[in-house]
């Protein structure tokens, strides 16, 4: 695909097996995860954005990370979820970000994941209930995220000014019930690590 201008604006929650919190987004990948390897899905509602000439604004996006290893060595599986609204051209465009082929922040998912297993359109449901947020995409994901509270009880638990590929200030979260199911993969992240970060990419 041929190299387009694009912009993103909006939310993404993400839910991996670590214990809480995650001591991956810190060290940019050099800690090894809790328990030696990272499992994770991520949503990300787009409030606003372009791809070309094609408008993104209200659309959603998932993805699926397994990784074998520290985040930094490398060999990622991963697969990706658009929203069945989008048209084909859009659908397109919005994998080839999530590859990392249009530059942007996702450029390291183009660099660390080995394998894509696949791409699905599919119904994707991301709502926020003051500091949950629930994901669902039938019979794949069900799962619900909420922010910690901090000292002042109506401040999230922020990590402030990182080089994390996904945004530089990540609210630290836990997951509530939560489970994946898709490609082989059983998992269930309840009680688990879960980051909330606004999201401004563009290339």
């Amino acid at each position: 695909m041929s190299k387009i201008s694009w912009k993103i604006s909006g939310d993404m929650v993400l839910s991996c097996n670590c214990d809480v919190f995650c001591p991956c987004v810190a060290s940019l990948g050099q800690a090894r995860p809790t328990y030696g390897y990272c499992q994770a899905w991520g949503a990300l509602k787009i409030n606003k954005g372009f791809a070309g000439d094609e408008t993104l604004d209200g659309l959603n996006l998932a993805f699926m990370l397994d990784i074998p290893g520290r985040m930094s060595e490398g060999n990622w599986t991963s697969a990706i979820y658009v929203d069945e609204r989008a048209s084909e051209t859009v659908a397109e465009h919005l994998t080839a970000i999530m590859k990392g082929e249009l530059g942007g922040p996702p450029t390291v998912l183009g660099i660390l994941v080995g394998s894509v297993i696949g791409v699905k359109q599919v119904p994707i449901s991301i709502s926020r209930d003051g500091k949950d947020w629930k994901v669902e995409i039938p019979k794949i994901i069900k799962g619900t995220v909420g922010t910690i509270q901090g000292s002042d009880p109506d401040s999230d638990v922020v990590i402030t000014n990182t080089n994390y590929w996904i945004a530089p200030d990540v609210h630290i979260a836990q997951s509530g019930k939560n489970k994946f199911r898709d490609y082989g993969r059983n998992w269930e992240f309840t009680g688990q690590s879960a980051e909330y970060m606004q999201v401004e990419w563009a290339a």
